[in-house]
C-alpha cells in the first residue's frame, strides 16, 4: 500500500512541474514537499527497526548526493550572478557587436554566443541574456519567434559537454559514466545541430538589424573575477583529469579566491558586499533539484524504477535514449535522468554520450521541455506553446542530426580512431 502511496506522490510532483503555468504554484514548492512527504512516509511506516535503519542509510546516501550537486551549482551560479549583475556580459557583448549586421548574421551570432555562454553559466542565466539581446533590437514579431526559437535550443546545446553548462551532464559525470574529457568531444555534434537550426531558420531572413551599442566601462575588479571565474574552469577539468579532484572542491576553492580577491583588491562597498551575490542565484532550481533528487530516491527505495531498465530490456539503447530524449520535452530532464542513474543500467561509452546529449538537448522540442524555453515563453511577448509548435519539425530534425553526429562519435572514441 506504501508502494502505491509513494508512486502516486510522484506523479502528482510531476504534474505539479508539468503544469506549472496552469496552477501558478513554482515547481520548486511541489517537489520540494512531495520529496520529503515520501521519505516521512517511509520512515513512518517502515514496520520494523531494521526497515528504518534501511530507509536511514538510503536516504544518508540520497542526501550526499544532492549535497555534492547543489555545493558545485552554487559555486558555479554565484560567479556567473556576480558578473551579469556587473554587467560585464552585457558589456562585452556590446563591444564584440558591429553597429550594423544582416538578419542571418545576426541569427548565428546569436547561436553561437547562446551555445558558448550557456557552457559557462546555467541555462536560465543564459537564456535571459540571450532573449534580453533579442529584445532589444525591436525585431518583427516573426523574426523574434525566430530568434527565441534558436536560442532556447543553442542554450540547451552548449550546456551538454560541460558539467558548468547543464545539470544532466553533470549528474551523469558525478555518477562516474563519461569522464570530463570525453564530454568535450559532445560540443562537435552539439554545435552542428545548432548551426543547422540556424540555416533553416535563416530561410527567407535578408533585412538589416542597427545596433546601439552603449558598452558600460569594465571595473579591474569585475575583469580579474571573470578571469578567475575562467581560471576555476580550466583548473577544475585538470584537477579532475590529474590528480581525480572532485569537481565541488575545485569550484569551491575558485570560490573563496573570489571571495578574498574582492576583499583585498576591491572597493569594499559596505552597501555591495561580495558575499551578498549568493543571494542572486536561482535557490527555486536548486530547491527544485532537490526535491526532485529526493523523489526519484524514495522511488528508488522501492524499486519503482524497474520499469526503466524493462524499456532497455526490449530495445536497443540507441533507440531507447533517443525516445528519452524526446520525452524530456514533456516530462523534466532530471528527473528522467536521475530515475535512469539509479537504476544502474549498463550500457558503453556511445550509449551513455547518447543519453547525455539527448536528455540535454531533447527538452528543446517543446518549450514547457527545459527552463529555457520557460523563461523565454515568459520575455518573449506572443511565444505561446502553439507558436513554438510550429518549429518542432526543424528543431526534431536538428535534434536528430546531432544525436546520430554523437553515435558515430562515440563508437569512434571507442574503437580509438579518436
Amino acid at each position: 500500500m506504501l508502494d502505491i502511496v509513494l508512486i502516486a506522490l510522484a506523479v502528482l510532483a510531476l504534474l505539479g512541474v508539468v503544469l506549472e503555468e496552469v496552477i501558478h504554484v513554482n515547481k520548486a514548492k511541489v517537489t520540494l514537499f512531495f520529496g520529503t512527504l515520501s521519505w516521512l512516509l517511509m520512515f513512518m511506516f517502515a514496520g520494523s527497526e531494521q526497515a528504518t535503519e534501511s530507509v536511514n542509510h538510503h536516504l544518508r546516501e540520497n542526501l550526499t548526493e544532492i549535497s555534492t550537486l547543489w555545493l558545485f551549482l552554487v559555486a558555479a551560479m554565484t560567479f556567473v550572478a556576480y558578473l551579469n549583475k556587473k554587467g560585464l556580459i552585457e558589456s562585452l557583448l556590446h563591444r564584440v557587436m558591429p553597429s550594423a549586421i544582416s538578419e542571418r548574421r545576426l541569427l548565428f551570432f546569436t547561436a553561437m554566443f547562446s551555445f558558448l555562454f550557456s557552457s559557462l553559466a546555467d541555462n536560465i542565466t543564459a537564456t535571459l541574456v540571450s532573449i534580453a539581446l533579442i529584445m532589444s533590437l525591436s525585431l518583427p514579431p516573426n523574426k523574434t519567434m525566430r530568434f527565441a526559437v534558436l536560442v532556447v535550443f543553442a542554450v540547451n546545446s552548449g550546456g551538454v559537454a560541460l558539467i558548468t553548462g547543464d545539470v544532466t551532464t553533470l549528474m551523469i559525470f558525478l555518477a562516474g559514466k563519461v569522464s570530463i574529457l570525453t564530454l568535450f568531444w559532445l560540443s562537435l555534434p552539439a554545435l552542428f545541430a545548432v548551426l543547422l537550426l540556424a540555416s533553416l531558420l535563416s530561410v527567407g531572413m535578408s533585412g538589416k538589424v542597427r545596433i546601439k551599442k552603449q558598452p558600460r566601462p569594465i571595473r579591474p575588479l569585475d575583469g580579474m573575477i571573470a578571469l578567475i571565474f575562467l581560471c576555476t574552469i580550466l583548473f577544475t577539468i585538470t584537477a579532475n583529469v590529474l590528480f581525480q579532484v572532485p569537481p565541488v572542491l575545485s569550484f569551491l576553492a575558485g570560490l573563496s579566491v573570489m571571495f578574498l580577491v574582492a576583499h583585498f583588491f576591491g572597493e569594499r562597498d559596505d552597501n555591495d558586499p561580495i558575499l551578498d551575490y549568493i543571494r542572486y542565484i536561482e535557490f527555486d532550481t536548486l530547491l527544485f533539484f532537490l526535491g526532485i533528487l529526493l523523489l526519484v530516491g524514495s522511488l528508488e527505495q522501492i524499486h519503482a524504477l524497474d520499469f526503466l531498465v524493462n524499456l532497455y530490456a526490449h530495445m536497443p539503447p540507441v533507440i531507447a535514449n533517443f525516445v528519452m530524449g524526446v520525452a524530456s520535452a514533456a516530462v523534466d530532464n532530471v528527473p528522467l535522468t536521475a530515475a535512469l542513474l539509479k537504476t544502474d543500467i549498463h550500457m558503453n561509452l556511445t550509449d551513455w554520450l547518447s543519453l547525455t546529449y539527448a536528455v540535454g538537448v531533447g527538452g528543446s522540442l517543446l518549450v514547457i521541455g527545459s527552463a529555457a524555453g520557460i523563461v523565454a515563453m515568459s520575455k518573449v511577448q506572443g511565444l505561446s506553446f502553439a507558436r513554438y509548435a510550429k518549429y518542432s519539425l526543424l528543431l526534431l530534425l536538428a535534434y536528430t542530426a546531432g544525436y546520430a553526429l554523437v553515435f558515430m562519435l562515440g563508437n569512434a572514441l571507442q574503437r580509438g580512431i579518436l
